[in-house]
């Protein structure tokens, strides 16, 4: 059971720009050569006031590193950040660096409207986690649209008391969905209680083994049997109460609330939700219990963010340099530090802060999950836009409600995924 794609930072809500008339398109090709000079505009999604300190002085290096430029930082707030881009991508005035998550960066570069790094800058490549850098390339068009930034993955928590009052081995979490299935079955008889707040999302269809494209990446192929088979789990989960009934409403966001009030039993999260726990639930801290993701492939689920140039920016040698020096290995550790996030960077998990614990729960965690990432997979595909999501949960719903079996739920959202792919 996984999260909805999300940046730990903030919370993420992907916009599809396929069919809202992206126009002016812009051709890139080649390595991009030239003086690292002049003005360039660098924009975030939602990092003021918190890590205003922080990108002003990542700001401030670059320029003294390369006297004559000016870098130019706008911050949008995270409420309709991912429509401005759409926007200012159909008016053609994207600014040079934009920070953007791999599935905005789909439409984009399938428009011609990013830079292909691998042909721009292929020296940069070797800088990134493997899985980082690959979570930025297209399918179908090659090459790669976006620097990875930052990284983050997750434990499950569990409430202890509420697995022990149920007679359920607070010390034996469920590792697989089989066994996620057995223990929320029972704890909903026996105790009344929900193992889950949330539905499935496609991350959840990945991690039970599920194939969600064809071989080729042109076609959503969910529907097969495996994807039918994790659909009936959760609909035994939802007949029995193991899964909430708001789960199924269009606009439910109460899955984490539902933990922290103790009426669920197990939620994903990270290690910042655990200090959220500390400070705002004290008496479900006391109980709260720390497990690995739970997957039938044995890798978890990783979400990335990065920044993009787009081939519009009429100073692609600073954008380029700048792009890849904030999300260096010196700046990101930094900014992991500060923020609970991950490096994408080479080596970058290798510093003491990722491999040390200090005897707290919050370093347990983020240990944890650092050597999480090693294998981590982005499992979200590209393609899949917010109105996929949409469409998901919706038929996702009708299964559950007994609306139309779960087979026929799934073979009409794949059928209408495909169709807005097309």
């Amino acid at each position: 059971m996984e999260t909805t794609r999300r940046t730990f930072l903030i919370g993420l809500a992907a916009v599809p720009l396929a069919g809202c008339g992206l126009g002016g398109q812009q051709q890139s090709g080649g390595a991009v050569s030239g003086e690292i000079k002049g003005e360039i505009t660098f924009q975030t999604w939602a990092l003021k006031p918190k890590y205003t300190d922080y990108v002003n002085g990542v700001v401030d290096a670059f320029q003294k590193q390369h006297p004559g430029t000016t870098v130019k930082w706008v911050d949008q707030p995270a409420d309709g950040y991912l429509q401005k881009v759409m926007a200012d991508a159909s008016a053609g005035s994207l600014p040079d660096v934009i920070n953007v998550p791999p599935d905005l960066s789909f439409p984009l570069a399938k428009k011609g409207q990013l830079v292909n790094l691998d042909e721009a800058m292929p020296e940069a490549k070797g800088d990134y986690l493997e899985n980082g850098w690959r979570a930025y390339e297209i399918p179908g068009k090659g090459g790669c649209y976006g620097f990875p930034w930052y990284l983050n993955t997750g434990p499950i928590f569990y409430n202890k008391a509420l697995f022990q009052q149920a007679g359920l081995d607070p010390n034996k979490p469920p590792t697989t969905f089989k066994e996620a299935e057995e223990q929320a079955l029972q704890l909903a008889q026996r105790s009344k209680i929900a193992m889950l707040g949330q539905t499935p999302t496609i991350v959840d269809f990945a991690l039970y083994g599920v194939k969600l494209l064809s071989d080729n990446g042109e076609t959503f192929v969910f529907n097969e049997p495996k994807g039918v088979e994790l659909l009936e789990i959760y609909k035994r989960m939802y007949d029995a109460g193991a899964l909430v009934p708001e789960a199924l409403t269009q606009n439910y966001t109460g899955s984490g609330a539902k933990f922290m009030a103790q009426q669920t039993a197990l939620t994903p999260g990270s290690a910042y939700d655990l200090g959220k726990f500390k400070t705002d639930a004290p008496s479900l801290y006391a109980n709260i219990g720390i497990a690995k993701p739970i997957t039938n492939t044995g890798h978890a689920a990783m979400y990335v963010h990065g920044v993009s140039v787009p081939a519009a920016s009429k100073n692609k040698p600073t954008a380029l340099a700048f792009g890849r020096f904030v999300t260096n290995a010196e700046n990101q550790l930094k900014f992991a530090k500060i923020s609970g996030i991950f490096p994408s960077t080479k080596g970058g998990m290798s510093d003491p802060h990722f491999t040390t614990e200090d005897g707290t729960d919050e370093a347990r965690v983020r240990v944890a999950a650092a050597k999480q990432l090693g294998d981590a997979v982005n499992y979200t595909p590209v393609q899949f836009s917010s109105q996929m999501q949409e469409s998901l949960r919706q038929q996702v719903a009708d299964a559950m409600l007994g609306k139309k079996s779960p087979k026929q739920a799934l073979d009409d959202v794949v059928a209408e995924c495909n169709r807005l792919l097309k």
